[in-house]
């Protein structure tokens, strides 16, 4: 029993640790991909609406944001999991989203640009 215990925390840690490992000021840069329809200012929607204090949101929540209807199903909430996840191929894990950015093959680029977007807060 113990072993389980141990090796479950071992296992949360591990899972967590890919994004603790993010670097937030090279996430900054790629983000500038991202910054083409997205603003990282709190109240700034673009085509797409402001990521500032996206990690942690529900999705399709911003009250002045016009989104999709597959977004406003989704029901996601945007954790490093979820947001890796989008990251990869945003329009395989919401089809029928606007998004046409057709996402971050490099989990390195995810992993810094999540840690980017924790810092907008």
């Amino acid at each position: 029993m113990r072993f389980w215990i141990i090796a479950s925390v071992g296992l949360m840690a591990m899972t967590h640790g890919a994004w603790a490992d993010g670097d937030a000021a090279a996430g900054q840069v790629i983000f500038k991909k991202c910054a083409l329809c997205h603003s990282p200012d709190a109240g700034v929607n673009k085509v797409g609406p402001s990521l500032h204090g996206v990690v942690g949101r529900k999705s399709a929540t911003i009250a002045d944001f016009n989104y999709s209807d597959a977004m406003k199903a989704a029901n996601k909430t945007w954790d490093a999991a979820t947001l890796d996840t989008y990251l990869t191929d945003p329009k395989a894990t919401v089809p029928g989203t606007k998004m046409i950015f057709p996402g971050l093959k490099e989990a390195k680029d995810r992993q810094d640009v999540i840690a980017y977007l924790e810092t907008l807060k």
